[in-house]
């Protein structure tokens, strides 16, 4: 069995992106680079398309880049938007003020991604419970990064997949019923 791997982190060059591509990563994440080298990122989705992601993250709003070091006057939402004109297809969202606290994930942001952008949009940043998980399904979101909730054991990887994937489908279900006359 295959597990889809999904790879990010100081990737700054085309060629980086291709050996990835080509070693069996399924997906590559450009941050910092997406926003620093916009030739880069037009380049590397006219050539792999559907296999970038580019990673937002965002503290009150704003992009940070260079592993959260750099503040930038970009907003969140006005990057997004320019990145979908270049042709991405894919967004992590990371609410990096939250991300490691464990409190809870910054759901309007969140909402406002999706519904503004339209595009799949992975969340992050904050996330500790299921509920969270369910939440963020419920508005929208492709799927969801957790790191410290897994480690502190608050968010049991099995259980939560079974339980977002019932949710998931009961919302579906009863969106159906809505729509029936």
């Amino acid at each position: 069995m295959l597990i889809p791997v999904q790879l990010g982190g100081g990737i700054r060059h085309i060629e980086t992106v291709e050996l990835l591509l080509k070693s069996g990563i399924e997906r590559v994440i450009l941050g910092t680079a997406a926003v620093e080298d916009p030739a880069l990122l037009v380049e590397a989705c006219r050539r792999f398309s559907d296999s970038i992601i580019v990673a937002i993250d965002a503290r009150g709003g704003y992009v940070a880049t260079r592993g959260w070091v750099k503040n930038t006057e970009q907003t969140a939402l006005g990057l997004a938007r320019a990145m979908a004109q270049i042709g991405v297809k894919r967004f992590i969202y990371t609410d990096i003020s939250r991300d490691g606290t464990l409190t809870e994930p910054n759901i309007p942001a969140i909402a406002e991604m999706i519904e503004n952008i339209r595009l799949p949009v992975a969340a992050a940043g904050g996330i500790s419970s299921v509920n969270h998980l369910k939440i963020i399904a419920k508005i929208g979101a492709e799927g969801a990064v957790v790191g410290k909730a897994l480690y502190t054991g608050d968010i049991k990887l099995k259980q939560a997949i079974a339980e977002v994937n019932q949710a998931t489908e009961s919302h579906n279900d009863t969106e159906k019923a809505d729509n029936v006359e």
